[in-house]
């Protein structure tokens, strides 16, 4: 596959046609909103002049890549692409129109997929006249860096499709997994506990913000504690997953949003990107020290470490991924240090187990029910 069709201009339909562009593909990009592609272009180029003075890559190879980009001013523009990927705002309504519109302009044999991170597959593809050509391809931000891409069939999905993009994501360097369409895929719904519990440690006063990260960091090893990757991601896209993951799976305890993500969203304490978050990013502002306690700082990070595990052993009772890619999923989406049930056999699953019993005495919340496997690990 070598033409290629993007949809939507943001973070991430421009990190994918830079992707795709990088390995020689020939790519048109559409955004319903003109200043939106004039952005995205500017960005992408000032994106490739620094890997240039970085001597990450050479001019020429800068030149090749934005030669391979083109504007698509309409859908129709897609009529020779073999693979279109869209990466527009997550809401089924609109990603539904553009993709029963799209079908009256692409070729019968042409592949559409959805960078989506927690609708349904099926759900998506099941309005289109040709749902067996539909699939998930679902690239993290920011998706040049990011090696991990999970692609999820639907249930009306081709059979030999998944492979081909499998196959392709190979060829663009990326590690691809294979992934049932359940909420959240592998990667949002296993590292919800990172996010939920952590809130919850706050909400209830146990520990502070930077006392979370910071021990998650010291004894695990995390690159980044969950208030600094919230805060990363987006306040409001991570409470926005939360909410979707929790809906879709009818209402589950185990993901449960919280309250203090909702103000925290509300108030557009976003994180990064508006400047003060769980931390505060104006220019001057001090990040706080943390008061370390090595009794705490232990209970926080089994507590946490405890819940993510329980996941991963959940997702594996469930098939929901091969052994292999659970763990691939984990490392290469989110850079945990090491796969979960690698790390439930070291700490041990006995004491997995009575962190969770402890927990689950504690609270009486459903939340904390054990995956029926754990116990037999």
């Amino acid at each position: 596959m070598t033409n290629i069709g993007i949809i939507g201009a943001g973070t991430m339909g421009i990190g994918i046609a830079q992707v795709a562009a990088t390995n020689g593909c020939k790519v048109w990009v559409y955004d319903a909103n003109p200043k939106q592609m004039e952005t995205a272009t500017v960005g992408l180029e000032k994106t490739l002049t620094k890997l240039v003075d970085k001597q990450k890559i050479s001019a020429e190879t800068m030149t090749e890549i934005l030669t391979n980009i083109s504007i698509a001013t309409e859908l129709k523009d897609f009529k020779d692409c073999e693979l279109i990927i869209e990466a527009i705002v997550e809401n089924k309504e609109i990603k539904t129109k553009v993709f029963t519109e799209l079908e009256n302009h692409v070729s019968e044999s042409c592949i559409i997929g959805s960078n989506t991170s927690s609708i349904s597959i099926t759900s998506l593809g099941a309005e289109l006249k040709k749902p067996e050509r539909f699939i998930g391809i679902h690239f993290f931000n920011p998706a040049p860096l990011m090696p991990l891409v999970e692609v999820i069939p639907s249930l009306l999905t081709d059979k030999s499709l998944p492979e081909k993009i499998y196959n392709l994501m190979k060829e663009w360097g990326k590690t691809p997994v294979i992934a049932k369409d359940i909420p959240g895929f592998i990667v949002n719904r296993i590292a919800r506990p990172y996010y939920g519990e952590a809130l919850r440690i706050v909400e209830e006063n146990i520990a502070t913000p930077d006392q979370v990260d910071d021990a998650m960091k010291t004894l695990g090893n995390f690159k980044m504690g969950p208030f600094e990757l919230m805060d990363l991601i987006g306040v409001d896209v991570n409470f926005s997953v939360t909410t979707t993951v929790y809906k879709e799976y009818f209402y589950d305890p185990k993901y449960k949003p919280s309250l203090l993500q909702q103000r925290m969203s509300e108030a557009k304490l976003h994180g990064r990107k508006t400047g003060k978050g769980f931390y505060d990013y104006s220019e001057g502002a001090e990040k706080p020290v943390p008061q370390k306690d090595e009794v705490l700082y232990d209970d926080i990070f089994h507590r946490i470490l405890s819940m993510l595990i329980n996941e991963a052993v959940e997702a594996k009772r469930l098939g929901i991924a091969s052994d292999e890619d659970l763990e691939l999923a984990m490392q290469k989406g989110v850079n945990y240090p090491k796969g979960l049930l690698q790390w439930g056999k070291e700490i041990g699953y006995d004491l997995v187990s009575e962190v969770l019993e402890n927990l689950y005495d504690e609270y009486q919340e459903d939340r904390y029910r054990q995956s029926p496997l754990l116990r037999r690990m």
